[in-house]
């Protein structure tokens, strides 16, 4: 700083120095005259002019180095501050030098001790990337389902709309609904044209009918199916534009119709045209909710059907009555099957009897042979052979043999019923534990046909 003062201080020496040399330059001389007068005139205008202009030349530069001499204290304070401030910021930067290797240091502990910090984080990052790769797999895969099954539940509500479309006609509504009866029949155990016929005609006292289902019971006993039942206004009342009040309107026109249904069933009287039927008709409903429906708006619905012969019933008490039907002609097989067991029970043993009868016979006759043996056996030993031994001594090379009696007897029949046999009126013989046909059927069902 104080070489650029010099620098500056000689520059504005230099440049005043310079400006007096060219003020003070010789003027050129006029042209010589003749009167020495006005030349020494001239002269000293020119010499107090080149004083005054001298003057204010020396007055510049004393105030342009006054003002340089304020400058280059100014400069030499300002140079002292620089210098105070330089030290600082060196002595700062030293400190912050001093602390950036403390805190280096501190930092460079604390990162060795965050090593296996770190490994583990980088290891969850990874985890963290994996994961979120695997979330966008899921959820691309989430996504690609729910489009699925929102094309599934379009197709769908497609599909029930067909199906509602088809359901408002009268012939595909009965077909619907029987062969729903069928299944729900065959599934509880009955047999189509053994335990019930389809569509059989019978004559009613209203005339000439064709019930959708009979069900045959034990004892020649039969009632009537119908399979029929009115549901258009039930379809309509789902639809989702439908206000409360128009739903409610719809499902009021259901409850009436239902009603209707159950009116024109009772007049046709199907029991009136079976053998031995109970005075009611079932008809059944294919969905729990139709039947819901109609008793929500017209709670007396079931009172005014029981009080017509009607029966209304589901899929899931039709099921259980069917399933009572078939366990009463499973009880009736067993029955009759057990009858039978009696039947072959008794000829079985008249034949047993018949058998032993011939046994006795046998046992007799090989009784009588053996007496006739040992009879034979004793002529020949003490007539026959006692004769023939007086022989021996004319011929002792031939000896005659010895001829044992049989001692074993036939083993008699012991048991009562074989000695029965002795009896000449045997086939005539009423055995009375046989004959009591009354035998309790109900002991021939085990524990799991009655709860079947």
């Amino acid at each position: 700083m104080e070489l650029v003062l010099v620098l500056l201080i000689g520059l504005l020496v230099g440049a005043a120095l310079g400006w007096l040399g060219h003020a003070m330059r010789p003027v050129e001389a006029p042209a010589p005259v003749e009167d020495p007068a006005i030349v020494q005139a001239a002269h000293d205008r020119v010499v107090a002019e080149i004083r005054a202009e001298e003057a204010r030349a020396r007055a510049r530069v004393e105030v342009d180095l006054a003002a340089a001499n304020a400058s280059i204290v100014g400069l030499r304070e300002q140079l002292a501050s620089t210098q105070h401030q330089f030290g600082e910021i060196v002595a700062q930067h030293r400190r912050d030098a001093k602390e950036r290797e403390v805190a280096n240091q501190a930092e460079s502990k604390v990162l060795r001790k965050l090593a296996p910090v770190e490994s583990q984080l980088t290891t969850l990052q990874q985890k963290i990337i994996d994961l979120e790769k695997q979330r966008s797999q899921q959820h691309g895969a989430l996504a690609e389902q729910i489009r699925a099954t929102r094309d599934s539940a379009e197709q769908s509500r497609s599909a029930a709309q067909t199906l509602s479309a088809a359901l408002r006609n009268n012939a595909v509504r009965g077909a619907y609904g029987e062969t729903q009866l069928k299944t729900l029949v065959e599934s509880a155990g009955l047999l189509n044209r053994i335990d019930f016929n389809t569509q059989e005609s019978i004559t009613a006292d209203s005339g000439a009918r064709r019930p959708d289902m009979v069900i045959k019971l034990p004892g020649r006993k039969q009632v009537a199916i119908d399979a029929k039942v009115p549901y258009n206004a039930f379809i309509d009342s789902h639809s989702e534009e439908l206000s409360d009040t128009e739903r409610a309107t719809l499902r009021t026109q259901h409850a009436k119709a239902v009603k209707a249904h159950v009116d024109a069933l009772s007049g046709k009287q199907y029991w009136t045209g079976l053998e031995s039927s109970p005075e009611f008709t079932i008809a059944f409903i294919p969905s729990e909710a139709i039947l819901n429906a109609a008793v929500e708006a017209d709670p007396s619905l079931l009172e005014h059907a029981f009080g017509k012969g009607i029966v209304l019933a589901t899929p899931a008490n039709l099921w259980a009555l069917l399933k009572t039907v078939a366990l009463t002609w499973k009880q009736e097989d067993l029955a009759d099957n057990a009858q039978e067991l009696v039947d072959l029970g008794r000829d079985l043993y008249k034949r047993l009897g018949t058998l032993a009868e011939h046994v006795s016979k046998l046992g007799r006759s090989i009784e009588r042979t053996v007496t006739d043996y040992n009879k034979f056996t004793g002529s020949l030993e003490t007539r026959v052979l006692a004769t023939a031994r007086k022989l021996d001594a004319v011929d002792e090379a031939k000896q005659l043999g010895h001829v044992a009696p049989v001692d074993i007897t036939p083993r008699p029949l012991t048991t009562a019923e074989m000695t029965a046999v002795e009896d000449a009126a045997f086939q005539d013989l009423q055995r009375p534990e046989l004959d009591a046909a009354i035998i309790d059927t109900d002991m021939l069902f085990t524990k799991d046909d009655q709860a079947g």
